[in-house]
């Protein structure tokens, strides 16, 4: 059985429907009225243990909402989800003790204490015991050493160490099934590597994961599968590389030759390829379609006649294929 599954999950939100202004105000304290907006609209979803799942979307797109369906802070207005068997809002206590969440914009560190006094607050109230709660806080120091800033009050942290600690609270209890919704919102770049690598981490040792995020290098560094939703529908369920190669077909390889490239000539020789100068007098960039060559055909003809000193090879990134599916110049 699958650790999450979400069959039609749909979540209505009801809104006033008034015109702007004084008058708006007042005629709408007359008479009110309200139209609904669907943020959700009939997801289903389906995450075995131990996966790695990217959820991603525009703004707007419904994702933090299903988090707060998938975790029981929200009820549905239709359809079902299920967690390790359980409805999440309904049995709360117990789902909690099994979850972990951490919203990049919510802290669950006290203000006024130390983090560690907050991390041993969240360690009686799980029932971790004495020898686990050592165990992990050395692992979490270990990874995205803690120590540095365990006295310190959370509210003098900075963003990246917050984010940290907020981190170690989200698993302090071992959870089986761990939620980040935007958990690099914010941060350096050194402090974004060191939490990827903690979850890869996580993720190899068995957590399942649930990650939303508007950095892309979140996504293709720590998940293998993704979901892409829009206008809280599901616009693909599927591997990263998948995603990539259904919907991308334009491949790149850089030349470096020993002389100065000459475009014209070089798309002459080769009319299947489409040629660009590179940066350098001497590179080029060519450009093919792999539904009709594969990447050895175009590197065994180029290389075999032209003999460069160096060679590179251009995949399509993530982002380019979700920028091009929101845009709607891909269909699924």
């Amino acid at each position: 059985m699958p650790i999450l599954e979400a069959q039609a999950l749909t979540k209505t939100f009801r809104r006033p429907d008034k015109d702007s202004g004084f008058k708006g105000a007042v005629r709408h304290l007359m008479q009110r009225k309200y139209k609904n907006y669907t943020a959700v609209d009939g997801i289903d979803l389906s995450i075995e243990a131990g996966e790695s799942v990217a959820y991603v979307g525009p703004n707007g797109a419904g994702k933090s909402t299903t988090v707060k369906l998938l975790t029981g802070i929200l009820r549905p207005s239709e359809g079902t989800v299920r967690v390790m068997g359980r409805d999440p809002h309904v049995e709360r206590i117990a789902n909690a003790h099994d979850i972990g969440v951490l919203f990049g914009q919510r802290t669950q560190l006290w203000w006024d204490l130390p983090v560690e006094e907050s991390l041993k607050l969240l360690k009686h109230m799980y029932g971790v015991s004495d020898a686990d709660y050592k165990r992990r806080i050395e692992r979490f120091d270990e990874l995205l050493d803690l120590n540095e800033f365990m006295p310190a009050l959370a509210r003098t942290l900075s963003l990246g160490q917050r984010m940290r600690a907020d981190l170690a609270c989200a698993l302090i209890h071992d959870p089986k099934m761990v939620y980040l919704d935007e958990p690099t919102i914010g941060l350096d770049i050194s402090v974004k590597d060191r939490l990827r690598a903690f979850l890869r981490e996580l993720v190899n040792d068995g957590t399942t994961l649930l990650l939303t995020s508007h950095d892309l290098a979140d996504i293709e560094e720590v998940c293998e599968r993704i979901v892409v939703i829009d206008k809280g529908a599901v616009a693909y369920d599927g591997s990263i590389e998948r995603l990539k190669a259904h919907y991308i077909t334009t491949k790149a390889v850089n030349l470096y030759l020993e002389g100065a490239a000459n475009v014209p000539e070089l798309a002459e020789k080769f009319p299947d390829y489409e040629w660009t100068a590179g940066e350098a007098p001497s590179e080029v960039v060519v450009t093919y379609e792999s539904n009709r060559f594969t990447t050895a055909e175009v590197l065994g003809s180029l290389t075999a006649q032209l003999s460069p000193r160096d060679l590179s090879l251009s995949e399509p990134s993530i982002e380019d294929v979700i920028r091009r599916l929101y845009a709607g110049e891909l269909t699924k």
